[in-house]
């Protein structure tokens, strides 16, 4: 620590320009962004109580995902997450933290969740039935839709559809409660408008939890292996608070992260109308059948639909940060951190990294050929973290987001409408807003391409 240096931080001239940028733009992403700019790999943001050290790139995303995890800590009793999520596998550490992932694992295994692909299918044709040839929708918004369907359906076997209209307020204020916002620079800060909402929230969880006990006891019913909500009642550990607390992690950061992953793609392809021709083609060429689901082989076959996706999560990742506290004095990547400070290493600017990536905010599916993907060096590219704490969620996401495009281009043509008006929002996740505006043109038959 006596040789490690004092993180950087902005200088009169770069924090005026830093300063001016947040002012203009007000979003803590492009403070983030001009930083980096102008500061560098590692630096310290110092804004009155809000002091993190920002750490970029594939060195300092391996020490902190995996050398050095065990000096930090995921829990900051002060964060709004904390609050929402309780005992959540998110924000919990140590033992406690593995021994629940132990129990939440398996039904998220790629194994357990490819006999899901029929019934993610199904759900998006729920969805995708009532769009109208001529329509203008929000795809931020129908992909929500989409993406809690699915969640509730295939994890927790729960139809959410009849609930989808009363819960869609308290959803979206418990995902504003866990934003960036003001509670940063204040952490007591009283915010009792949400508290309708978490109280909304937590009677429809108990409720479904009290229900699926009884009908396990009632009629002797093993839950089956991708059936997380059974899973959990099933394990004599979970009460019914620690069983809440991991449903709540998944519903809002399983479904919000999936809505933003399908928005931000289906923005890149309406941007970029040769990917969107290229995927379609692709699509037609291996999805032999409108009428039915596509297999696990189809799936793979969908390689150029995979770069597409790799590259949105790229570009724009769903968790765009992450944060920790350091336990302890450590020295990351040559600089100096006191126990106590917060940590962010950033997975956007890691994404954009110039060491790393060419033309690094331009749009290229290729970058995720195979070739290409075998010359990355690891920790590079960073979407669902990495080492023993990665996205518990990883390969669902990725079957999910194949399926439920895939069946969007099988059926529609999509225009977008308000390509010069999205931005990167930083919500509880990194989303397009002001949404995804698209027109729908329903294909007809002789549209396909031929087999």
């Amino acid at each position: 620590m006596e040789q490690a240096q004092r993180l950087p931080v902005a200088g009169s001239q770069n924090g005026l320009t830093i300063l001016q940028g947040l002012l203009k733009e007000r979003s803590l992403l492009t403070a983030l962004t001009l930083m980096y700019r102008h500061v560098g790999h590692a630096f310290q943001i110092t804004l009155p109580r809000f002091q993190p050290a920002v750490f970029v790139g594939p060195a300092s995303n391996r020490q902190l995902l995996v050398r050095d995890r065990h000096k930090l800590s995921w829990r900051n009793e002060s964060d709004p997450v904390v609050k929402l999520l309780r005992r959540g596998v998110l924000v919990i550490d140590d033992e406690f933290h593995d021994q629940v992932r132990s129990y939440m694992d398996p039904p998220l295994q790629r194994r357990h969740v490819i006999p899901q692909i029929e019934a993610m299918w199904r759900y998006t044709d729920d969805v995708i039935s009532t769009w109208r040839d001529g329509d203008v929708r929000d795809m931020l918004v129908e992909m929500r839709r989409v993406a809690l369907l699915i969640l509730m359906g295939t994890l927790f076997e729960v139809d959410f559809a009849p609930d989808m209209d009363r819960l869609w307020q308290p959803i979206l204020h418990l995902l504003e409660y866990i934003s960036p916002g003001l509670w940063i620079f204040w952490a007591g800060m009283p915010r009792p408008q949400y508290r309708q909402a978490m109280e909304e929230m937590d009677e429809y969880l108990y409720g479904i939890i009290r229900k699926r006990r009884q009908e396990l006891e009632a009629y002797g019913l093993e839950p089956g292996p991708g059936d997380l909500l059974g899973q959990l009642i099933a394990n004599s550990d979970m009460d019914d608070g620690l069983i809440r607390d991991q449903v709540l992690t998944m519903m809002i950061a399983g479904h919000d992260t999936s809505t933003a992953l399908l928005a931000w793609a289906l923005y890149l392809l309406g941007a970029h109308p040769e990917a969107m021709a290229e995927m379609r083609s692709e699509v037609d060429r291996v999805l032999t059948s409108d009428c039915k689901p596509p297999t696990v082989e189809q799936l793979n076959a969908l390689q150029y639909t995979d770069q597409v996706i790799k590259e949105a999560l790229r570009l724009y990742p769903p968790i765009h940060v992450g944060n920790r506290m350091a336990r302890e004095d450590m020295e990351v990547q040559g600089y100096r951190v006191p126990a106590g400070t917060r940590i962010m290493y950033s997975i956007y600017l890691s994404h954009r990294d110039v060491d790393q990536w060419e033309a690094p905010e331009r749009f290229c599916p290729a970058r995720f050929d195979r070739q290409s993907e075998r010359r990355r060096p690891p920790f590079t590219y960073v979407p669902f973290g990495g080492g023993p704490r990665n996205c518990i969620g990883a390969a669902f996401a990725q079957i999910e987001s194949k399926v439920v495009l895939a069946r969007l281009l099988q059926r529609f043509d999509l225009e977008l409408l308000n390509a010069g008006e999205v931005k990167p929002y930083m919500g509880a996740t990194l989303e397009p807003r002001p949404g995804v505006k698209m027109r729908i043109r329903v294909r007809q038959p002789d549209d396909a391409s031929p087999v």
